[in-house]
């Protein structure tokens, strides 16, 4: 259902689908729906919450399983970009309509994504210790900005060629967020 309801989610915008929309996609009346949900938002917030502690808990194990800082970046790279170029409506999805999401699980998704964003400034920070943890953060954001273009960018290559380019450019990216800002390139 979940799946059925991200691919129309992505195609059509929430308030494009309908329950019936979705039952008819997941092979059910749209009505058997709310057997499992008690709405259309109920169905896009259990979407969004789920991918937010998907990509937290496999991003954290991932870094907690690796060597070092260097190996943990990677990890978490690769994660991210595997993540993005096999789930392009979910990411389609999480970056148009949490505003439809209900609250407490807006909130709930927040948390999850700054924790999310805090594993890897916590990476970054041990690769680049002279970087302050705001300019990490936003090159973080700016980076999942890159890695979550991939449903509108990485068609036209072979899967692992975009998933070789996209980690690249974010350890390019990364390496000048780890540079001293310009303003202080030229103070003594």
């Amino acid at each position: 259902m979940l799946a059925a309801a991200a691919a129309l989610f992505a195609r059509r915008g929430f308030h494009g689908v309908t329950i019936d929309d979705i039952g008819a996609a997941a092979g059910m009346s749209g009505p058997g729906i709310y057997r499992h949900f008690p709405g259309k938002d109920a169905v896009l917030a259990e979407m969004l919450v789920g991918i937010s502690e998907r990509l937290l808990a496999e991003g954290s194990r991932r870094a907690e399983a690796a060597a070092d800082a260097g190996a943990a970046l990677d990890a978490l790279l690769d994660w991210h970009v595997s993540f993005a170029l096999s789930q392009p409506d979910l990411i389609t999805v999480q970056e148009r309509e949490l505003a439809n999401v209900p609250e407490p699980a807006r909130r709930k998704i927040r948390r999850l994504q700054r924790l999310y964003v805090e594993e890897w400034v916590t990476v970054t920070s041990e690769l680049s210790p002279l970087a302050s943890p705001t300019r990490l953060r936003t090159a973080m954001h700016a980076i999942f900005g890159l890695l979550n273009s991939t449903p509108h960018s990485a068609s036209e290559l072979p899967r692992e060629d975009v998933a070789a380019l996209l980690h690249a450019m974010a350890r390019a990216a990364l390496a000048a967020a780890s540079a001293p800002p310009p303003s202080a390139a030229g103070s003594v």
